[in-house]
C-alpha cells in the first residue's frame, strides 16, 4: 500500500517557504535592532530543558501544555519549551546571578505547545520578547511597554494599542479591603474573567462590582477605578498606572480592564496586552513578575513582555516584494559581481545557457559591468 501521508506535517505545525521565512527574519531583525538600541543584550536558550527548571523557576507556569518526554541518557523528565521567560528567569539567577542589576536582556526563538492557544491552531510560534531583571518599578513598566510598541513598529506594526490590567487585584483586595473567604477567591476571579454581573453577587462578591464598569479607554476607565479605591488599597497602583500612560502617551491607544487574567499566569502587580491594527488577536503582553534564586528562594522582582508575532510575520509575507535581483550570466567578472552586491544588489548566477531570468526573479542582467532592466 502506498504511504500518502509521509510527506505530511503534525497539525498546528508549518514550514515557512522563502517570503513568509524572510518576512519572519525581517521582523525579528528590526525589533531586536531596536532592543540593543535601549541595553537589551541577546541571550539564547536551548530548545529542551529538564522539566522541573522549565516549570519551577516561575509561579504559574503550565506544564501541561508542554511536550514532556524522558532524557534516554539522564533517565530525567524533558521538556520542549513552551515560553522562554522562565529560560531567562534561569539565565538571570545563574549564569548572570552576579551581574549588575537592572539586568537587561533580549531573545527569540521557536517555542511549541501541545495545543494551539483559542482558535489560533497553531502549536509552534516565534516568540520575542524582553526582560527588565532586578526591578519591577513603574519606571520599569513604563519602559518595558514603550519598547515593546516601538519594537512592533519598528517591525512594521501599524495602529498599536495597549490593554493595563492589575493581575493580582483580587487577591489584593481580599486581604483586607474587601475580604473573602479563601474558597470565594477563585469564584470571583472567575465570575470577574466572566464579566458576570449576576454570577458575582451570587458568590458574594457584590462590592467587587464595580471592577465590571471600571473598563474602556484609559482616561474615563482609570477615573472609575479611583472612585471605587476602596481606602487606599489600590492608591500605588492607580498612581502607577496613570505613570506608565502619561509615559506612552500617543505612542498607542491606551486601554484598562483591570480585573483580566487571560494570559498572566505569573504577572503580580501590572500586566498588559499589545494589539495592531488588521491583526485579529492579541500579538504579545508582558508586566511584572518574580522569578526564584538559584537555591529556589530569594525572588527577583522582574518586569519584560512577549511579543508572538507570527501574524504580523504572515501580514508581511502577504505584501508584494520588489526586489532588486541581478542576473549574472556565465563567464560574467566576479569582481564586478561582488561590487554589485556591495552596493546592495542580491545577485543570482546562471549556471547553465539554459536559465532564464526572469523566471529565476530577476529585475536585472548584468551587462557590460551594467545592470540593464529586463
Amino acid at each position: 500500500m502506498q504511504d500518502n501521508d509521509r510527506d505530511l506535517l503534525p497539525e498546528g505545525l508549518g514550514d515557512r517557504l522563502p517570503q513568509q521565512a524572510w518576512a519572519s527574519q525581517q521582523v525579528r531583525r528590526m525589533a531586536h535592532d531596536v532592543l540593543a538600541s535601549h541595553g537589551y543584550e541577546r541571550v539564547e536558550t536551548p530548545l529542551i530543558e529538564f522539566e522541573k527548571a522549565l516549570a519551577h523557576r516561575m509561579a504559574g507556569v503550565q506544564v501541561r501544555r508542554m511536550f514532556r518526554f524522558v532524557d534516554p541518557v539522564s533517565m530525567r523528565m524533558l521538556a520542549l519549551r513552551s515560553d522562554m521567560t522562565a529560560q531567562i528567569a534561569r539565565i538571570a539567577a545563574t549564569g548572570l546571578a552576579e551581574a549588575p542589576r537592572p539586568l537587561r536582556l533580549s531573545y527569540s526563538g521557536q517555542v511549541c505547545t501541545i495545543k494551539g492557544d483559542g482558535l489560533d491552531p497553531r502549536r509552534e510560534r516565534l516568540q520575542l520578547g524582553a526582560e527588565l531583571i532586578g526591578t519591577d518599578s513603574v519606571a520599569a513598566a513604563a519602559e518595558i511597554v514603550e519598547l515593546a510598541i516601538e519594537a512592533l513598529r519598528a517591525a512594521g506594526a501599524t495602529g498599536i494599542s495597549v490593554d493595563f490590567t492589575l493581575p493580582d487585584l483580587v487577591d489584593t483586595l481580599s486581604v483586607e479591603a474587601l475580604p473573602l473567604p479563601e474558597a470565594g477567591i477563585e469564584a470571583v476571579r472567575q465570575m470577574l474573567d466572566a464579566k458576570d454581573a449576576g454570577g458575582l453577587v451570587d458568590v458574594g462578591g457584590e462590592g467587587y462590582l464595580p471592577l465590571l464598569y471600571a473598563v474602556g479607554p484609559f482616561a474615563s476607565a482609570i477615573e472609575r477605578l479611583a472612585a471605587f479605591e476602596c481606602g487606599g488599597a489600590l492608591a500605588s497602583r492607580i498612581a502607577g498606572l496613570r505613570e506608565i500612560a502619561a509615559r506612552v502617551g500617543d505612542k498607542a491607544r491606551i486601554t484598562l480592564d483591570p480585573s483580566e487574567r487571560h494570559g498572566f499566569e505569573y504577572q503580580s502587580w501590572f500586566g498588559f496586552t499589545i494589539y495592531a491594527e488588521g491583526i485579529s488577536g492579541s500579538l504579545g503582553r508582558g508586566g511584572t513578575y518574580r522569578i526564584l534564586g538559584q537555591t529556589g528562594h530569594h525572588p527577583e522582582s522582574a518586569t519584560g513582555f512577549s511579543l508572538y508575532p507570527d501574524p504580523l510575520v504572515d501580514l508581511l509575507a502577504a505584501e508584494p516584494q520588489a526586489q532588486r535581483k541581478l542576473f549574472l550570466p556565465l563567464g560574467h567578472d566576479p569582481r564586478v559581481a561582488g561590487q554589485q552586491r556591495a552596493i546592495g544588489w542580491i545577485t543570482v548566477a546562471a549556471l547553465s545557457e539554459s536559465d532564464d531570468p526572469i523566471a529565476l526573479g530577476c529585475s536585472h542582467r548584468l551587462e557590460g559591468g551594467e545592470a540593464v532592466a529586463l
